[in-house]
């Protein structure tokens, strides 16, 4: 009998401890357990009072091995360490904030790693000890202690708190690094990526490009097959069908038709989807720019003042660019764009986010003159009703003297045959609607600037909505992700159920060129002399350089290390690519294509992956960008078939569109440090933000750095709108040469906080130690480089 209770009651607690490893149903469907990072441990602190204890009594266990413990958590996960602390009953909240202080303690990664080599009760007191050192205590009685403190926005780097030895054991992969960031560390801050270092011979630097982005090719397709890319889809396409309007239409007005909108959507379509098929940097989304659009005028101007045959010329400008931009490929010259810092890269990029924003608002206000607001009385404003015969309108004209400023209008006027009868009214009666006012809505312009900041406000609004309060993550999330669509969408609707008649999206619905008479492929002479071929290299000289900063700025602002690219950068295959297609649009007499700063922004913006491993109250952390190929694939796909889609997109109201441009241009001017150090100027010192640089750096040397820039964006601009415009390229190589002169007046300390160093003042500089500690930057948000946070933990231990 003792024998078989024996063992059935062996059997029962087998059964018990098996069942413990299983998580019950409430844990498997606590929502917690999706924000928990994978390989996530728990800890307990078990803490309470006994009417029988005479003093206070304490437990901490270590398991050599993590185990799940059932129900004893709320989170079914291995706990290894165990904290128990019990005595007698006493006022207030004693052994509760006891409790938080342990699980303050063992959530520190320090010490956790000390305590693990604990083997008695003084290694425990020593880790205690070193943890203190470092912390910030909030003593009671300052502040209300029931108050939630939020957690900081980014952490400091565990590796400068941990021991050498403990962090080389767990690696950087185990404290959620990407890879890219990895890589970035292991060389170091200022050493060169694989991508800008020589090889010494000829297309050497094509060549590797080819080797280092081969083995992602098929993952630059599987890597598409996500939601998200739906949406950058529907909004960079938008964008892109918006600009190949819009610069169509200013290439025609330059060009005086030799070049016009479908030239700008054909040219679209096949230069971006074949550069996304080849290219380096598939996330680049090429289009019309307006440096290039500027040249391309002065260069069509050139020819109609000497009485050359335009699209020829152009032809033998596009070949010589082509053969200069293949021989710097051939030199590697692309890894002069070491010497792009921080100073050029904002500079090219303020300067096209504010040619955005500046074509966007001219847009708008040149609809106030195709649709004239109307004022009562205004001579726009006029409407007459004209007669065929005389003797119909003599009543209108029996008064001697006019009674108001209608009568006094039409006297003026001299017309004996006319009545101020409305145009319905007027065809009914067998008249005629003459006048400028008789076809007009008074309302659209008006209505039209009302879609323009919808789109816009609302753009911007639905992006943010995910750190909102409001619908559940996923819902967040996905008005996160289709921000503009929704913004496009709600425009389209709203102009729906007004139905008034504001200008629409027009899209050409003939595939034939602009020009009458001409085919698709270019003459090599026309009407030209043969000597002209050779007299092209000139300008082809300039355009090279323009196009070579246009290009090699936008990939090194793309490419850059917070963005926490895993698959590598092309520089040379970018450019080489580029450099075939200019070849190619010339012979079609297309337009000239490089990377398009702004939209390739918004192109990564809109493929951003953030974590939904965080904890509860904390921002998602930024983990880098979908990279992938087909994106830009499809969205050249769809903008050469728009032309089929013509009746479809004939509804999008073009002052929506032009909202989304300048959204885009907005949000790409306002993620650059520039524009933080320019709002400082306005600012009274007592309100400014706490940023890393400024506690560096003094405020008036701040305050003249920004002053520089805003001199050197105000010359570019200055050039870009003069005739002047054709050394704009050299303008913007200038621009290094100014970052170089800026060493004669800031010290390199102030320099490295901020811009950066160039490569050869990068060896003297380490060596002398004044690097600063850019441990902020790649972390989860991408300000957190500028916004100062403290370097211990902050704990609140109330003490009774």
């Amino acid at each position: 009998m003792g024998g078989t209770r024996l063992c059935w009651e062996s059997t029962e607690q087998k059964k018990v401890s098996h069942d413990e490893d299983v998580p019950l149903k409430e844990q498997r469907q606590n929502p917690l357990r999706q924000k928990l990072p994978p390989g996530a441990e728990a800890a307990v602190v078990l803490a309470g009072e006994l009417g029988f204890l005479a003093r206070p009594l304490g437990a901490f266990v270590q398991l050599k091995n993590p185990v799940v413990l059932g129900p004893l958590t709320e989170v079914p996960l291995p706990s290894r360490f165990f904290c128990l602390l019990l005595g007698p009953p006493m006022p207030g909240r004693v052994y509760h904030e006891m409790g938080r202080a342990v699980a303050v303690l063992l959530s520190d990664l320090q010490f956790q790693c000390s305590v693990r080599r604990a083997s008695n009760l003084h290694d425990l007191l020593a880790a205690i000890d070193a943890f203190l050192q470092e912390v910030t205590v909030l003593p009671p009685g300052r502040w209300d202690p029931t108050a939630r403190i939020p957690p900081p926005k980014c952490l400091p780097p565990r590796h400068k708190r941990l021991p050498s030895q403990v962090w080389e054991a767990r690696g950087v992969s185990r404290l959620g690094r990407a890879g890219a960031e990895d890589s970035h560390r292991r060389r170091g801050p200022h050493t060169p990526s694989p991508e800008l270092q020589r090889t010494g011979w000829l297309f050497g630097g094509l060549v590797q490009d080819v080797r280092r982005k081969a083995p992602w090719y098929p993952s630059d397709f599987l890597d598409a097959l996500h939601p998200q890319c739906l949406s950058a889809v529907l909004y960079i396409y938008l964008a892109t069908v918006t600009n190949a309007i819009t610069f169509g239409g200013l290439l025609g007005d330059a060009t005086e038709g030799a070049q016009g909108v479908l030239e700008s959507f054909l040219g679209t379509a096949v230069t971006g989807a074949a550069f996304c098929l080849v290219a380096g940097q598939p996330l680049t989304i090429l289009s019309s720019t307006g440096p290039v659009l500027v040249f391309e005028r002065l260069l069509f101007t050139f020819c109609r003042d000497h009485s050359l045959d335009y699209l020829p010329f152009r032809l033998w400008v596009g070949i010589w660019v082509a053969a200069f931009c293949l021989v710097l490929v051939a030199t590697e010259a692309s890894v002069l764009v070491r010497y792009f810092t921080r100073f050029t890269e904002e500079g090219f990029c303020a300067l096209i986010s504010l040619i955005f924003i500046y074509d966007a608002l001219g847009k708008m206000l040149s609809l106030t003159r195709a649709y004239p607001i109307q004022r009562p009385g205004s001579p726009a404003s006029g409407c007459f009703c004209q007669y065929p015969g005389p003797g119909e309108n003599v009543s209108q004209w029996t008064r001697t003297k006019p009674n108001d400023r209608d009568d006094i209008l039409s006297m003026d006027l001299g017309l004996v045959n006319a009545s101020l009868l409305p145009p319905p009214e007027c065809t009914q009666k067998g008249g005629y609607p003459r006048g400028p006012g008789c076809h007009t809505v008074p309302d659209i312009a008006f209505f039209s600037f009302l879609l323009f900041l919808t789109s816009f406000f609302f753009a911007t609004a639905l992006k943010y909505v995910k750190n909102s309060h409001f619908f559940p993550s996923m819902v967040r999330k996905v008005f996160s992700d289709f921000s503009s669509v929704l913004a496009i969408l709600l425009g389209c609707a709203l102009d729906a159920f007004l139905d008034l008649a504001t200008p629409k999206l027009l899209v050409p619905t003939e595939f034939k060129p602009t020009l009458p008479g001409r085919g698709w492929l270019v003459s090599p002479f026309g009407a030209n002399s043969w000597w002209l071929s050779i007299a092209a290299a000139l300008p082809a000289l300039l355009l090279s350089i323009l196009i070579f900063m246009d290009q090699q700025i936008t990939a090194v602002i793309l490419n850059r290390t917070q963005y926490r690219l895993q698959k590598g950068a092309g520089f040379h295959l970018d450019l080489f690519c580029v450099a075939v297609l200019i070849l190619l649009t010339s012979v079609l007499g297309l337009p000239w294509y490089v990377s398009a700063t702004v939209i390739s922004l918004a192109h990564m913006d809109s493929l951003r992956r953030e974590s939904r491993a965080y904890a509860p109250g904390e921002a998602p952390s930024f983990l880098g960008i979908r990279e992938q190929r087909l994106t830009g694939l499809m969205v050249f796909i769809l903008t050469g078939i728009s032309i089929f889609l013509a009746p479809v997109l004939k509804f999008i109201p073009m002052p929506v569109l032009y909202g989304i441009f300048l959204y885009m241009g907005v949000a790409a001017l306002s993620s650059i440090q520039f524009m933080k150090r320019v709002q400082l100027l306005l600012m009274p010192a007592k309100h400014q933000p706490d940023l890393l640089f400024l506690r560096h750096v003094p405020l008036s040397r701040v305050h003249l750095f920004t002053a520089i820039q805003l001199a050197c964006l105000g010359l570019l601009w200055i050039i870009k709108s003069t005739p002047a415009a054709i050394i704009f390229p050299i303008m913007l190589l200038g621009l290094v040469g100014v970052r170089k002169a800026l060493e004669w007046i800031f010290s390199p300390q102030e320099l490295l906080w901020l811009d950066e160093l160039m490569p050869d003042e990068e060896r003297n500089i380490l060596d002398k130690g004044l690097e600063p500690d850019h441990s902020f930057n790649g972390s989860d948000r991408e300000d957190s480089e500028l916004i100062y946070q403290p370097k211990a933990p902050e704990i609140n231990i109330s003490v009774n």
